[in-house]
């Protein structure tokens, strides 16, 4: 099996998927979307995947505005990813992708409209994922189905032509490179938190979990405050 950075090199839309399906758990429309969105970035902006010192510099980064399956795609695809800091979430709710370079902060972001898609969607899939997905009914062979039916379109949407996209060049503001933080020793649970994040209650440091503060979470529906977590 090829790596991912030669698959990407390659275009090889197919391979792409087949790796992506490993790292998401399936395939599904908006997976390839995401694949698609990101080939068409890194082409406009003459980039390729990130490598070992791309990653460590976050020289390129994608910025994403859904949590979608969309955002797996172009983790998978361009080597951005939440944990080498160079995949930044933010939560506007909108399929799309802007892919940047550090230093001339010039961009272009890649818009999926889903009003767009639906004459490349059968009805069959829609009343599926209608039924399977937001409403959590549907029949065991329903799933099977719908999992079938979006797997066919998931492999379809690679090819889909340009003019579904909306592309354009913009530019964006500088994002900071991740700082590195020391840590400190909860006063409660005793467990080392970054010092960024640490609450003071009476001259003594505590993590946001002990102290009782809200605490941000991306969840299904974006970014959430959520006050407890653990029982």
């Amino acid at each position: 099996m090829l790596k991912i950075n030669e698959l990407v090199a390659k275009k090889d839309l197919e391979g792409i998927l087949e790796y992506a399906r490993e790292f998401h758990g399936h395939i599904c429309p908006y997976l390839a979307l995401g694949i698609k969105a990101s080939i068409i970035a890194m082409e406009e902006l003459n980039v390729e995947r990130l490598d070992y010192s791309g990653s460590v510099d976050e020289s390129i980064l994608a910025i994403v505005e859904t949590n979608s399956c969309f955002a797996d795609g172009v983790q998978v695809t361009t080597g951005c990813t939440l944990g080498n800091n160079s995949l930044i979430y933010i939560d506007t709710g909108k399929t799309a992708l802007t892919l940047v370079k550090r230093g001339n902060w010039e961009g272009i972001r890649v818009y999926v409209d889903a009003d767009r898609l639906k004459k490349f969607l059968p009805d069959r899939a829609t009343e599926l994922f209608n039924k399977v997905v937001k409403e959590r009914k549907g029949t065991y062979e329903e799933r099977k189905e719908l999992w079938k039916l979006w797997e066919e379109i998931g492999r379809k949407f690679l090819y889909l032509p340009e003019d579904v996209f909306e592309i354009k060049r913009i530019k964006v503001v500088p994002i900071e490179q991740a700082p590195i933080f020391e840590s400190i020793r909860c006063s409660k649970c005793n467990e080392l938190v970054m010092s960024s994040k640490v609450i003071y209650i009476n001259e003594k440091p505590y993590c946001k979990i002990c102290a009782g503060e809200e605490i941000l979470a991306v969840v299904g529906r974006g970014i959430t405050k959520v006050r407890r977590v653990f029982e």
